[in-house]
């Protein structure tokens, strides 16, 4: 907003005193996307830590027995963690919304495809959070429903990017291509098929953080730390300069969603601040469907797609030890993990709850560097 209020008064300056260039003093500093990352980062930090205490405790008033623990989990955690409440989703999307809407250019489609799977997965995640608290029961919305409206809104913002981002200039296509890591000549253009691709990309991170949630701490930090890794990415293929360097696709107008990763880190900071051990709330899906959903479509519109499996390297290794859990068990009537997801393995094995976050968040940096190590391999 404050963008475009920059951008109306620089327009207005400069029709009235053509010599004024339309500069403003101090205000000509919003044209930088940097200035305006940090300042998002601020401003979603100081909401979510604002509401927190009276946001917590108007859920507990209103949530009873908090979030239902499984009965079949960790043990302890039914006596630690019972009573918990939960949807703490809503403080981190009431800064990410404010840091974006505050500070990122609002004519920008890329801003607006990222905040309609963002909000879209945020509400599914309510409903389905509030089904769980009401019912008192694990089970909220049947995942089938749940997988089948996260895909719906997935296309939408993947065809919202197709049909109006700007092309590319020195390849057109790139909208609707596949790219790679190391290879720069090699894309493949699925056309109208990348609407299927982008969307699997998009659930499937969405649904791998939420996976994740599982510990205090456990998906908020790594989520910051990919958002960091994407939006430093989103910065260097949104500018000319830099992707030329670099020898990666630029992709005009991307380097916008620099300004949405600084609120999604901001807001995160903010969570953190009630959600680290032991929590006071728990993102709940509303937070985790969210912010996958979140991290996917920046992953998408930045054409770094396949690199989000090495950035959110830890995310996918959540998601197919669940997978390979229930397969393997469907088949065999045995079980290869303790306990899925995997992180809840590990405590089976008798690491202690603040042990699997602390190495967790390692790998999560350990995976992000290497994620950004590919933009040089060319």
């Amino acid at each position: 907003m404050f963008y475009w209020l920059y951008l109306q008064y620089s327009h207005y300056l400069q029709s009235v005193d053509p010599a004024s260039g339309g500069y403003v003093p101090v205000l000509n500093l919003l044209k930088y996307q940097t200035l305006r990352t940090g300042l998002a980062i601020f401003t979603a930090q100081v909401v979510v830590v604002a509401m927190g205490s009276r946001f917590i405790r108007w859920m507990k008033a209103r949530q009873g027995k908090g979030q239902p623990i499984r009965a079949e989990g960790i043990e302890r955690h039914i006596i630690e963690k019972a009573g918990t409440p939960t949807m703490g989703g809503v403080m981190i999307l009431a800064g990410l919304f404010a840091g974006t809407l505050l500070w990122a250019d609002l004519t920008n489609v890329y801003v607006w495809a990222v905040l309609i799977v963002t909000g879209g997965y945020g509400l599914l995640g309510f409903l389905d959070d509030y089904s769980k608290v009401t019912k008192q029961t694990t089970a909220g919305i049947s995942g089938r429903v749940r997988l089948v409206l996260e895909a719906a809104i997935a296309m939408v913002a993947v065809a919202l990017i197709i049909q109006f981002a700007a092309k590319p200039p020195e390849s057109p296509e790139l909208l609707t291509s596949i790219t790679f890591p190391v290879f720069k000549q090699w894309l493949i253009d699925l056309n109208w098929f990348y609407l299927a691709f982008g969307a699997f990309i998009i659930v499937g991170a969405a649904n791998a953080v939420n996976f994740t949630d599982g510990l205090d701490g456990l998906a908020t930090v790594p989520v910051m730390i990919a958002s960091a890794a994407y939006g430093l990415i989103a910065y260097l293929v949104g500018n000319y300069v830099f992707a030329n360097y670099l020898q990666l696709h630029f992709v005009p107008g991307v380097g916008e969603l620099a300004v949405f990763c600084g609120a999604l880190i901001g807001s995160g900071l903010g969570f953190l601040w009630y959600n680290a051990p032991p929590a006071k709330i728990f993102m709940g899906d509303t937070g985790a469907l969210a912010l996958g959903g979140a991290v996917g479509t920046i992953a998408v519109a930045t054409r770094h797609e396949i690199v989000l499996a090495i950035i959110g390297g830890l995310f996918v290794a959540e998601l197919l030890s669940v997978v390979i859990q229930v397969a393997w068990f469907k088949r065999t009537g045995r079980r290869i993990f303790l306990m899925a997801p995997i992180h809840h393995h590990f405590e089976k094995l008798g690491w202690s709850e603040s042990t699997v976050v602390i190495r967790f968040w390692i790998v999560s940096i350990m995976l992000a560097l290497i994620g950004l190590a590919t933009l040089k391999l060319r």
